[in-house]
């Protein structure tokens, strides 16, 4: 029963934020943060109570912790949440990269504060209803719910050293690559359920029901591709990578926090929570092509991070790289690739956050995020620049650091 309460408080929260500015300005803040960490202690209870572990990414996920209640019956959509050990520790990176992301913007002006944190609270709750959702009709409403609230708080609560014309614009062209991509995973959801439908005389939405669904390899292939294109939008892959940067420059500290944190880690998970076993053999077929384009994005992303003089617009692009390395690593094979991938979306989403939130504070002070602009801050600010240099080596992957670990366990995974 804990289950629901993971994505029911942030969106109770949000609600009780917008309200609560009424009475007090700080009021949103305090109820954010209170918000988040409970949900953060509801994860570390559940991932108490079970025994979880990461299985093959081919393998059948073994839940530890079930919720289920009907919602469209004549269509088999129900309110189907599960947890296994992989979506645990997504959902703990969730919690944690949601309260960094209130304390990011504690002590911004931002106006309209209860609306912020509403918009704010809600993208966090429809992250946590994907890392959990196993109705896949469930998965797409908050795959697509988590949209447009991101949609509203770059546009709204933009980058204070831009024009509200470049806030809408980087919002638009956002809304549309992902929601463009969605829809054409809702078509592929649809025609799935579609032929489940003739193939067993019931409609359902259900995971499990869909797992064993019966169709022709080209049928097969291009349902696939419909998943696969989503995906590679969101997290995102070379050529999908077009709103990323814009996206992450005009963002709010807390919206960069949540898009490199969180949100592109919702593509890697929906790769090997759904693309992968519901589509087997053309996962397979696909392979050359996902481990083309996901190294391409290493070399592409990593080429474009040299060419940035924006502290944000250089962390959107190594992040670019580092998930053409977990792209790879998904569509190697090997559970010492998989287990790579999950510590690699870990630790980047940590040091990648870590940097947008340092990135922030630097221009609170500095009135600049152009890194030409930064020279002498060690006598002015020491603190800043050793904390900035710690995380640009973590991001690198230097030994001793969690992304070195990911890194060296995807290549030895794939090549070895």
């Amino acid at each position: 029963m804990l289950l629901p309460w993971l994505i029911l408080l942030p969106f109770i929260g949000g609600v009780l934020c917008w309200l609560s500015e009424r009475f007090n300005k700080w009021a949103p803040r305090y109820l954010a943060l209170l918000v988040m960490g409970l949900t953060l202690l509801l994860s570390v209870l559940l991932w108490l109570q079970g025994n979880y572990s990461l299985p093959d990414t081919l393998a059948l996920p073994q839940w530890q912790a079930i919720f289920f209640m009907p919602w469209i019956m004549p269509l088999g959509i129900n309110i189907a949440l599960a947890i296994d050990g992989l979506s645990l520790l997504m959902i703990v990176l969730t919690a944690i990269m949601g309260i960094f992301s209130i304390l990011s913007s504690w002590s911004e002006n931002q106006p309209n504060q209860g609306a912020y944190h509403f918009h704010l609270m809600w993208i966090l709750a429809g992250v946590m209803g994907i890392f959990m959702a196993v109705d896949l009709f469930l998965f797409f409403f908050f795959w697509e719910m988590m949209l447009i609230p991101m949609y509203f708080l770059i546009a709204n609560w933009g980058h204070k050293g831009s024009e509200e014309r470049a806030h809408v614009n980087a919002a638009t062209k956002f809304f549309i690559y992902t929601q463009a991509s969605g829809l054409i995973m809702l078509l592929a959801i649809v025609a799935l359920a579609l032929i489940h439908y003739q193939s067993s005389g019931h409609w359902s939405f259900a995971y499990h029901d869909l797992l064993n669904t019966k169709m022709s390899a080209l049928t097969q292939y291009l349902l696939m591709l419909g998943f696969f294109i989503a995906f590679a939008v969101k997290m995102p892959l070379v050529p999908f990578h077009g709103w990323m940067a814009d996206a992450q420059e005009q963002s709010p500290t807390a919206g960069s926090v949540d898009i490199s944190g969180i949100m592109l880690k919702t593509a890697a998970y929906g790769l090997v929570r759904f693309t992968l076993p519901l589509f087997p053999e053309a996962s397979i077929q696909f392979t050359p092509i996902a481990m083309t384009l996901g190294v391409i994005s290493i070399f592409y992303g990593a080429w474009l991070a040299f060419k940035q003089t924006d502290i944000k617009r250089l962390v959107a692009y190594s992040s670019l790289s580092h998930m053409g390395f977990v792209t790879v690593a998904i569509y190697a094979g090997s559970i010492l690739a998989y287990q790579g991938a999950v510590l690699q979306m870990i630790a980047n989403g940590l040091s990648g956050a870590a940097l947008i939130i340092i990135s922030g504070q630097l221009y609170e002070r500095t009135g600049t995020r152009d890194m030409r602009m930064m020279g002498g801050l060690w006598k002015r600010i020491m603190w800043l620049p050793a904390l900035s240099l710690f995380f640009a080596v973590a991001t690198l992957g230097m030994p001793g650091t969690g992304n070195f670990v990911g890194e060296f366990m995807i290549l030895f995974g794939t090549f070895g």
